[in-house]
C-alpha cells in the first residue's frame, strides 16, 4: 500500500472453485486441452472474478477519462490544449471514434472531465474534475498527493456507480492532449527504463520533436526526483488526472468485483501503478491489445499480463479496449454451446504429463 497517503483499499480475491469450475467445464469440451489459448485463461479468469462460471458479460461499458496536462506548455505535442475538449465535445454527441466502435459492440460510453482546462457543458459529460489541468511536469509536480488520491478514489467511485446499475464489464479509455508524455515519464521510472526506450510519437511528432519529447520526459524525472517506491507519489509528481482516474478504475475492478479492460499504452501505466498500490487488481484486469506506442510491452509483461491483440493501434480513447468484447463473446460462446464429449463416442483428451 501507498506510505504517504492511504487509500484503504479492500479487494475481493477471485473465487477459486469457480475458476476450477470453468476450467473443468473447458476440458468437457469436444476440442484438445487449452487450444483456445489465452482465450480460455480469460474465461476462467472471468469466472473468478464473478464467483461463478455461469455468467454473462451482456452489459458493458467504456469510462472515458478527460483531463488536460500542464507539460503540453513544453511543446511536445502537435495541438493545443483545447483539443482536449473539443473531442470531449464529440464524445458527449456520440460522434467521436470510441462511440462508433462502442456502439458496434454493444458497449455504452461515458464521458468523465477529470480536469479539462477548458469546462465543457453538457449532460452527456460526468463532471468529476479535481481541478482545471495538472502543473507543468517538468517544472515540477503535476499535482498535490492528495489531489492524486481525490482523482483515484473518484475514479473508484465511478466503478461503484457502473456496477451499481448493472455493468458487468468496464473499458477503460482516456482523453487528454499531452497524456503520452506523462504516461512516458511514468513508464520510464516504473520499469527503470531510459525514456528514449519508453517514449513514443503520440499523435504524431516528426523525429526532432520526439528527441525534445524525450528530453522533456528526462527533465521531468530528474526536476522532481521521481521514484518508484510510492506509486502515489509518483503518480502525483508526473500523472495527470486521467492516468489517477483509471488507476482507481483498476481498484475498483478488484473492490466491486468486475473485470476492467486495459486499453492501451497510457491505460497500461495506469493498470501498473494500480497493481503496485493492490497486488489483487491484476487478477481483475484484461489486457486488450498490444499498443504500437513504446512501453506498453514493457508494463504488461511485467505485469504478468497478455494482449491477444497485435494491430498496431495506437488511437487511445478505449477504442483497443473494445476491440476485445466481441472475441470474448464468441469465446463465451464456445465456453457455453459448444457440442461436449459427452454428446459423442469419443474419449477426453487427457493431460499428458
Amino acid at each position: 500500500m501507498c506510505k504517504t497517503v492511504s487509500l484503504d483499499i479492500k479487494a475481493r480475491r477471485p473465487s477459486q472453485s469457480a475458476m476450477n469450475e470453468a476450467m473443468g467445464r473447458w476440458n468437457l469440451i469436444m476440442k484438445p486441452l487449452g487450444s483456445l489459448g489465452e482465450f480460455e485463461k480469460m474465461i476462467v479468469k472471468l469466472a473468478g472474478i464473478y464467483g461463478t462460471a455461469d455468467f454473462d458479460i451482456k452489459h458493458r461499458c467504456v469510462l472515458v477519462a478527460c483531463s488536460d496536462n500542464g507539460v503540453v506548455s513544453e511543446r511536445v505535442t502537435q495541438s493545443e490544449s483545447a483539443v482536449t475538449a473539443i473531442i470531449a465535445k464529440e464524445m458527449a454527441l456520440a460522434k467521436s471514434n470510441i462511440n462508433v466502435m462502442a456502439r458496434a459492440v454493444d458497449a455504452d460510453t461515458f464521458v468523465i472531465d477529470m480536469g479539462m482546462v477548458e469546462e465543457v457543458k453538457d449532460y452527456a459529460i460526468i463532471d468529476m474534475h479535481v481541478r482545471r489541468g495538472t502543473d507543468n511536469i517538468a517544472k515540477g509536480p503535476a499535482m498535490s498527493i492528495e489531489e492524486a488520491a481525490e482523482a483515484v478514489k473518484r475514479g473508484i467511485a465511478l466503478v461503484e456507480r457502473m456496477t451499481s446499475v448493472g455493468y458487468q464489464v468496464v473499458v477503460t479509455g482516456e482523453c487528454g492532449i499531452g497524456n503520452t508524455t506523462t504516461a512516458s515519464a511514468l513508464a520510464a521510472v516504473i520499469l527503470d527504463m531510459d525514456p528514449a526506450a519508453v517514449t513514443g510519437r503520440g499523435a504524431g511528432l516528426t523525429s526532432e520533436m520526439l528527441r525534445h519529447k524525450i528530453e522533456v520526459v528526462r527533465q521531468a524525472i530528474e526536476v522532481n526526483q521521481a521514484t518508484r517506491e510510492d506509486p502515489l507519489l509518483l503518480l502525483s509528481k508526473l500523472g495527470g488526472f486521467d492516468i489517477a482516474a483509471m488507476v482507481g478504475m483498476f481498484l475498483g475492478g478488484a473492490i466491486y468485483g468486475v473485470p476492467v479492460i486495459i486499453d492501451g499504452f497510457i491505460s497500461s501505466v495506469a493498470a501498473n501503478l494500480a497493481w503496485r498500490i493492490e497486488p489483487l487488481a491484476k487478477e481483475y484486469m484484461l489486457a486488450s491489445h498490444m499498443s504500437e506506442e513504446k512501453g506498453a510491452a514493457f508494463l504488461q509483461n511485467q505485469m504478468g499480463l497478455k494482449s491477444v491483440l497485435h494491430a498496431g493501434m495506437r488511437l487511445g480513447e478505449g477504442t483497443g479496449g473494445v476491440c476485445l468484447l466481441p472475441l470474448l463473446d464468441i469465446a463465451m460462446a464456445e465456453f457455453t454451446k459448444a457440442h461436449r464429449f459427452s454428446e459423442t463416442d469419443l474419449k477426453a483428451y487427457v493431460e499428458l504429463i
